[in-house]
């Protein structure tokens, strides 16, 4: 379980010896909850959670409702990601041979600090652990496959980066703050918690009174518009006032994804999601081969 009631406030997961270690940064290292110190610049992080489920919402900001020329939708809707998508700060996203649409997303995600259920809209707050940075990673050469689940796009192992660290819930507030998202060191993404149609309180207790959220869950808020596809050697970074910068690499994996199910293609979902192209200009481009 995590550590949220830690005398440390701000922690770390890194693994040290084969083990997952919790630690905070002090200086240029980071002292484990034992007193050991390791130098920050070579330590292996982790994702500062450990959640029994993650819950991701889709449209949530104005600024990606309007990009895609969509309907505002009038209530949040939600999709989950397993565990297995875990990754940590400065570790690498695997990029699958063939793909061509693998996007980031800055997101805002919360660590769930005590069990909730049905908890009130005004209340809900008080049962956050902690917040930290996210990217949402999406691989939308399967967008035509799962009609929503998003298991396909957003199931990959490694697709969910978070940190670099957990920050407890009476350090931050999810009312104001600003998010970034950098490529190769261009702002990409920008947006204020303003920008939110679905305030972060408002998610959790829609979310809490149909679903038991356990401490260490993970709810991935939402992410503004400009999410755009990455290639191996990008370094894509997300960043949160009071929270810090969360940086991981795109590396090429060389595996052959090819087998029973479905497979890899170009649809005209892909190129409206992955590239905000109009859904009536993208079908015309797939039907004319030029996708």
């Amino acid at each position: 379980m995590l550590p949220i009631s830690s005398p440390e406030g701000r922690c770390v997961s890194v693994e040290h010896d084969g083990a997952a270690r919790w630690g905070r940064h002090v200086g240029p290292e980071i002292v484990l909850s034992d007193g050991l110190r390791i130098p920050e610049a070579s330590a292996h992080y982790l994702a500062p959670a450990s959640p029994s489920k993650i819950l991701a919402v889709h449209l949530t900001y104005g600024s990606r409702v309007r990009e895609y020329e969509a309907k505002t939708p009038p209530e949040p809707s939600y999709f989950m990601k397993p565990p297995s998508t875990l990754n940590g700060h400065r570790q690498p996203v695997l990029m699958a041979r063939g793909s061509r649409f693998l996007n980031y997303e800055g997101e805002l995600a919360v660590i769930i600090g005590r069990r909730m259920k049905g908890v009130p809209i005004d209340e809900v707050l008080d049962y956050v652990g902690g917040y930290t940075c996210a990217n949402d990673v999406g691989m939308h050469d399967f967008r035509h496959a799962d009609r929503g689940a998003m298991l396909r796009v957003k199931g990959h192992d490694g697709f969910l980066p978070l940190g670099p660290e957990l920050v407890p819930a009476a350090e931050f507030d999810p009312t104001d703050f600003t998010l970034r998202t950098y490529l190769n060191g261009k702002v990409v993404q920008e947006a204020t918690a303003d920008d939110l149609l679905f305030p972060v309180a408002y998610q959790l207790a829609d979310l809490c009174r149909l679903i038991t959220l356990e401490p260490g869950d993970v709810i991935l808020t939402g992410t503004p518009a400009n999410s755009r596809p990455m290639k191996p050697g990008d370094v894509v970074e997300v960043e949160i006032s009071g929270i810090g910068r969360l940086t991981n690499t795109i590396e090429e994996w060389d595996v052959d994804l090819a087998g029973p199910g479905e497979q890899m293609q170009v649809s005209a979902q892909t190129l409206h999601v992955a590239l905000a192209i109009p859904e009536d200009e993208a079908e015309r481009m797939v039907a004319e081969g030029r996708a």
